[in-house]
């Protein structure tokens, strides 16, 4: 080995020599030292970005899963919505159910009312009209000073004063109950 390296000359012997400790050295760390820097960086790594990668994907879990349930809430206020509306159209139908009911009921009392009032304005007409032909009669025999009974009761007296004057229908309209 002639290599010319001018005021630096190698000797062989240590230049082996420091060759294979050099080998040594690269294969000590190869096989034990590096293993054990990769495992803690890996470990650190784990520790530092892999929980955080870990969060990231947890979160995006959660997001999901809050975006399901959601969406299951809007379908659930829809649907309550929904019912809300159908039962207040329900409602709303019964209400003018039970209000044309309650017409009908009131306009069936109020007809069964007229006519018993109609039916007792009758009644008690004619029995104000026996009474003031009674009061008439007497008054008259008190004032001729005789009965006068038997002659009312031939001519009819009360009778025709009372089918002559009979109220007109303007004067019943105004008196009538509504």
């Amino acid at each position: 080995m002639n290599l010319e390296l001018g005021p630096l000359k190698p000797e062989p012997v240590p230049l082996g020599l420091g060759l294979a400790l050099f080998l040594l050295v690269l294969w000590v760390l190869g096989r034990h030292l590096l293993p054990r820097i990769e495992r803690v960086q890996a470990e650190r790594w784990e520790a530092t970005e892999g929980r955080m990668e870990r969060a990231e994907a947890l979160q995006a879990e959660a997001d999901a899963v809050q975006d399901a349930h959601l969406r299951e809430l809007a379908e659930a206020r829809h649907e309550a919505a929904r019912i809300r509306a159908d039962y207040a159209e329900r409602g709303a139908a019964a209400i003018a159910a039970a209000r044309a009911e309650g017409l009908r009921a009131r306009d069936a009392l109020l007809a069964t009312g007229r006519a018993h009032i109609a039916a007792d304005r009758a009644t008690a007409a004619d029995l104000l009209r026996q009474d003031v032909g009674e009061l008439a009669i007497a008054l008259a025999g008190r004032v001729i000073g005789e009965p006068v009974h038997d002659v009312a009761a031939r001519r009819r007296t009360v009778a025709r004063f009372f089918e002559t004057n009979q109220p007109s229908q303007q004067d019943s309209s105004a008196t009538s109950f509504r």
